[in-house]
């Protein structure tokens, strides 16, 4: 990857990463924007996940809105990074595998593999800080959340500057960019919102209002928008899941604070004979719901979070 390039200027190249059984070449567009004042680096991407759209249309935003026009530093923006998931309507690449659960990847690997392989090696190293935008997977709805290793101080700092609704302190996983990005000393944050394959303009809203404010705090631009609401930090999550099969109500809304013992959904069998309601064990935010109606004996139905005291 080339990035030195003329700068106050919008640059694309189409990164050659893979061929379709047919011969037809797969390219991943990369953008890159750098201001004539020096600052830091910025990687903006989407579409790690390819049914994750609602940060798709994010990027497709801050292209159209000119949002990359940053006044120092650079902005290095990647739209839709797995290509293959995106237009096959899928969470992964052909293989079967998550390119997020392939780093820091290999050249001669699976087709997860090398695409991890050319995010560590070609852009990684040239980044300071980055975002990747996220959606809820398999029908599972996010409340708009930022994710991120908040025992770490610059981690903290960014996650608090994004200032989403949720802040969600969240340890890395094996073999994830973020934990990659974290070896080479650069801090990534998670931002999820939304449900897989559906576009919901709050979300897409929060998440644009959320980079403005990092850019902001990183003296790219001059002004930002205020967050909508005073971020509430998550020091601990876990899922409510399904004791038993069943059509699931979901009846407590998303983002809202439940008390123990206050009714969260209900789970019924389809032939009206059976109906278990489904309560909180404690006090904690409702985080994510997984909005399909029909659910398997332990499948995720309510992320719930515990407030940092």
């Amino acid at each position: 990857m080339d990035f030195n390039l003329a700068p106050e200027k919008l640059h694309r190249q189409n990164i050659p990463t893979a061929r379709l059984p047919s011969g037809t070449v797969i390219e991943i567009p990369i953008f890159s924007y750098e201001a004539k004042k020096e600052g830091p680096t910025l990687l903006l991407m989407a579409g790690m996940h390819g049914d994750e759209i609602n940060g798709v249309e994010i990027m497709r935003r801050i292209i159209t809105q000119k949002l990359y026009q940053v006044q120092s530093g650079r902005v290095i923006l990647v739209p839709v990074f797995n290509v293959f998931g995106f237009i096959n309507f899928s969470r992964e690449v052909p293989d079967g595998k998550d390119v997020n659960r392939s780093f820091p990847g290999n050249k001669n690997g699976s087709l997860a593999s090398q695409f991890a392989y050319f995010m560590t090696s070609e852009v990684l190293p040239h980044i300071n800080f980055g975002i990747d935008f996220h959606t809820g997977g398999k029908q599972i709805n996010n409340f708009p959340q930022v994710r991120g290793m908040l025992d770490e101080p610059k981690n903290n700092e960014l996650a608090h500057a994004f200032a989403s609704p949720f802040i969600i302190n969240s340890p890395y996983r094996d073999k994830s960019l973020r934990k990659e990005a974290g070896k080479l000393g650069k801090s990534i944050l998670i931002y999820e919102a939304g449900e897989s394959l559906k576009l919901r303009k709050p979300a897409i809203d929060e998440g644009l209002a959320g980079m403005k404010r990092v850019m902001k705090h990183l003296n790219m631009i001059e002004n930002a928008p205020s967050p909508s609401r005073e971020p509430i930090v998550i020091s601990k999550s876990t899922w409510t899941r399904a004791s038993r099969a069943g059509l699931h109500y979901a009846q407590a809304r998303n983002g809202s604070l439940v008390k123990k013992g206050e009714v969260m959904g209900v789970i019924s069998d389809p032939y009206g004979e059976y109906e278990k309601k489904i309560k909180a064990t404690h006090d904690c935010h409702i985080l994510s719901i997984n909005n399909n109606p029909v659910v398997n004996r332990g499948d995720a139905l309510f992320h719930t979070g515990v407030e940092a005291s």
